[in-house]
């Protein structure tokens, strides 16, 4: 393995057919992705897309996110790319997004901002029309599961997951929601792991500071996402307020006015990705709608609901759509998108190039590509972020002592150990042990053979027995790789040390542990750093070596 490997698609797990495909397809799609996405994710077309024929006042929308940026403490490239919207139409948009996840979200969440800070830096430098970054906070969903959770490795190698003390009793959206108190006995936890780090100090004040008392989620990651990559001017963006809303109303109007067509359009849709082998992220009940209503009272977000009449439900009410669109009008914040609609509104507010995602984004699209023929008349291209493993120097020294790559070490620690201790077995030991299993194969295969050509039956209980001693064969290999294993006790600390940093809990690194993770051991230097590590456009999963 040499540094900054670029790990083939096909070999990374839990990948599903329609992401594989769509990352392999270079330039040029196959037929089989045309019906499903408007640009292929390695070519250059989308930086000269026009902007659809429909779209909100930009002007508007600068002038709410310069509200909400300089509260949040933004920097004056921050700023100045806000202008930038504002003062022209020329002006295009990279935007990624993510939930408002605890302390910022696993690492996946800063690879997404890096490679949409890459990706509008090219499309400045080709096309010569100015691209800004933006992200999207996704903070009106009400999943309070995804969002309550901060993983870290300590130093003793082992996976802590840090909580939200408390959580409402309603399903509110979760970025206007304001932890209590007790959040800051997180924060303390998880400064005390960030503190051993080189940048611990730093990056510990970070959370303090973003994380204070009395910060909604939203406002707690904006902050911080703004102060790690205030140098490149990202621009942060929760939609959830009114003024977006009322700017976004005629996509949400649409939406309740065509709620059965459009429903009819994404089921269709739905049969048609599993007709082609593929999978629908998003499950297309009978009767869902693309919308949430917002309690008055309580602001729990409830689904909206067809009954087939015209009419929709929530909550147990009825409502026609007369009633939501004067809602629309009256409190526009009440009527919330659900994951298909979002970003068909959000490229509604934004002149969007680009969007940047991940796996499962990629499959959202999939089917909101009807919704953008439907309700915008031309379709975002979408391009994958930097998915990416991070090493640390003494990682790096691992898996070289033990020539192993990283692929090798996706799996549990207890068969990395194995694995270890089976290479530290003498080398005369390992060939007389490969020698004898050479040839017990040879024989048994021979015997299997001989006896069926003597009797179906007999071939079959040969088989059988044949079965048995690989398998004494393989239990006896595998317990001299254990007694090494167990002389040498380091071997297992390498072990558990390798897979807790890359395979989690099972998971990709990226997947799991939280990206301010990294920052503290890197500084500040790592966002610029995987800001370039974006630009060659690794179709797989990237390794890079700090």
């Amino acid at each position: 393995m040499s540094c900054n490997d670029c790990i083939a698609v096909e070999n990374v797990p839990h990948t599903s057919r329609l992401f594989r495909e769509f990352a392999e397809a270079g330039t040029v799609f196959s037929e089989s992705l045309r019906d499903y996405y408007s640009v292929a994710p390695q070519s250059d077309a989308w930086m000269a897309r026009p902007l659809p024929a429909r779209h909100a006042d930009f002007a508007t929308v600068a002038e709410l996110l310069h509200q909400q940026n300089a509260a949040w403490g933004a920097s004056d490239a921050t700023l100045a790319n806000i202008a930038q919207l504002g003062d022209s139409t020329a002006m295009r948009a990279v935007v990624t997004g993510q939930q408002v996840s605890l302390f910022g979200g696993p690492l996946y969440s800063i690879l997404k901002a890096a490679t949409a800070v890459q990706m509008a830096r090219q499309a400045t430098e080709k096309s010569g029309t100015p691209h800004v970054p933006i992200f999207w906070l996704a903070t009106e969903d009400h999943d309070f599961a995804e969002v309550n959770a901060a993983t870290f490795v300590t130093a003793d190698r082992t996976i802590q997951t840090l909580h939200l003390c408390d959580t409402p009793r309603s399903p509110v959206p979760v970025g206007g929601w304001t932890p209590g108190e007790c959040l800051q006995d997180s924060v303390r936890e998880a400064a005390a792991v960030l503190g051993k780090a080189a940048n611990g100090d730093w990056a510990a004040e970070l959370l303090r500071d973003c994380y204070a008392p009395g910060r909604s989620l939203a406002e707690a990651f904006g902050g911080l996402f703004l102060r790690l990559f205030a140098g490149q001017g990202l621009v942060v963006m929760d939609a959830s307020g009114r003024g977006y809303h009322r700017a976004a109303a005629p996509v949400l109007a649409q939406a309740i006015e065509q709620a059965a067509g459009l429903h009819d359009a994404l089921a269709a849709r739905s049969t048609q990705l599993e007709a082609a082998g593929y999978h629908a992220q998003v499950l297309v009940a009978e009767q869902s709608s693309l919308l949430f209503l917002l309690d008055e009272k309580t602001g729990a977000r409830n689904a909206l609901r067809l009954n087939g009449s015209g009419e929709f439900a929530a909550a147990g009410r009825k409502y026609s759509q007369q009633e939501l669109l004067q809602i629309l009008a009256d409190a526009p914040e009440r009527i919330s998108p659900n994951a298909l609609l979002r970003p068909v509104m959000q490229d509604y507010l934004l002149p969007t190039a680009a969007y940047i995602g991940g796996p499962a984004e990629l499959a959202y699209f999939a089917q909101s590509q009807v919704l953008y023929a439907a309700m915008l008349g031309s379709t975002t291209p979408i391009l994958p972020r930097l998915s990416a493993t991070l090493l640390t120097p003494r990682l790096r020294r691992l898996l070289v002592r033990h020539g192993l790559s990283v692929e090798q070490c996706w799996t549990s620690a207890d068969d990395l150990a194995l694995r270890l201790g089976a290479r530290a077995m003498p080398i005369e030991l390992k060939a007389k042990l490969r020698d004898a299993g050479n040839t017990l194969e040879a024989e048994l295969q021979a015997i299997e053979d001989y006896a069926a050509a003597l009797d179906e039956g007999l071939g079959h209980t040969a088989k059988v027995a044949a079965s048995k001693m690989r398998y004494q064969r393989d239990r006896l290999r595998r317990m001299m790789a254990r007694f090494e294993l167990d002389r040498t006790e380091l071997l297992r600390d390498h072990a558990q040390a390798l897979t807790a940093w890359l395979h989690p809990a099972g998971a990709l690194q990226e997947r799991k542990v939280s990206g301010i993770q990294f920052v503290a051991e890197q500084g500040p230097a790592l966002v610029d750093r995987l800001v370039e590590e974006a630009a060659d456009r690794c179709p797989g999963h990237k390794v890079i070596e700090l």
